[in-house]
């Protein structure tokens, strides 16, 4: 076994511990699970990081390009900004979401990994890290997003349901939820906008048009307007609560989609590996 696949396979055993912890916790409240479960995390985002590095140094360029690639990208930069949020929030919970969703996507990297392929020389470019990198922190960050807007509508049901409170102490409040919700917008908003300018800017130098409406830019477009106007109904019409977090839910599905549907179904330039 290579030792690229060696650390993908540590990172895979990491992100399995952490997300049984996670989920332990939440079962039994217990606390040692509790201090497990980050520590756990913070060993997998080593050993995948340090994956990351290995295979990009190999092939010459960040190795994000392919499919599969991309998926355990995501899985890495989503469970590294989720340590950091965890550090002010403490959202403990969240690990519950984040921690399975991080093993599935880098389980799913690793069972159709099938090679690095060779990237044209044409975006053989300073635009690929800085391209990729934003596009990547603002899907991570809506992510995160998407998981607490989960937490919110679990929380908000159970409440209304008056069950027992079991799970009170564990909850953030739906303020505090909601606060998260916010930010977390506000934070990913500006990656992906920069993302889409820095793929322009580097379609330019490479295709020689800033934009070409193929199914990738029209997704993305797409994206942009609906995450737009989620944050602009939050600043000026009040939009809170189950809104914004259903909003948000649906606003990472249609990430999801144009991700999978920009590799398997409408590839162009940008699927499969960068259209090489």
């Amino acid at each position: 076994m290579s030792m690229e696949a060696t650390l993908l396979v540590l990172a895979l055993i990491f992100y399995f511990m952490a997300a049984a912890s996670f989920v332990a916790h939440v079962m039994t409240l217990r606390e040692s699970f509790r201090r497990l479960g980050p520590a756990l995390l913070v060993g997998a985002v080593a050993a995948h990081g340090l994956e990351i590095a290995v295979r990009s140094v190999a092939v010459g360029y960040i190795a994000v390009t392919a499919f599969d690639e991309g998926l355990s990208f995501l899985a890495f930069i989503v469970t590294a900004i989720f340590l950091l949020a965890h550090r002010r929030y403490v959202l403990t919970v969240l690990g519950a979401v984040i921690a399975p969703l991080a093993f599935l996507l880098t389980l799913i990297s690793f069972a159709i990994h099938s090679g690095t392929s060779e990237l044209p020389p044409s975006l053989r470019s300073a635009w690929l890290p800085v391209h990729v990198i934003l596009a990547f922190l603002g899907n991570a960050v809506f992510a995160l997003a998407f998981g607490g807007s989960l937490i919110y509508l679990f929380e908000d049901n159970r409440l209304k349901a008056k069950r027992p409170p079991r799970l009170r102490r564990l909850m953030p409040s739906l303020e505090k939820l909601d606060t998260l919700n916010h930010r977390l917008l506000a934070w990913g908003f500006p990656f992906l906008t920069l993302g889409i300018v820095s793929g322009a800017i580097w379609a330019h130098f490479a295709w020689g048009q800033f934009w070409s409406w193929e199914a990738r830019e029209t997704w993305s477009l797409f994206t942009w307007l609906l995450y737009a106007t989620l944050l602009h109904g939050r600043v000026t019409a009040g939009w809170r609560g189950r809104r914004a977090a259903t909003l948000t839910i649906l606003g990472f599905a249609v990430l999801v989609m144009s991700f999978v549907s920009v590799n398997f179904l409408f590839p162009g330039r940008h699927g499969g590996s960068f259209g090489s």
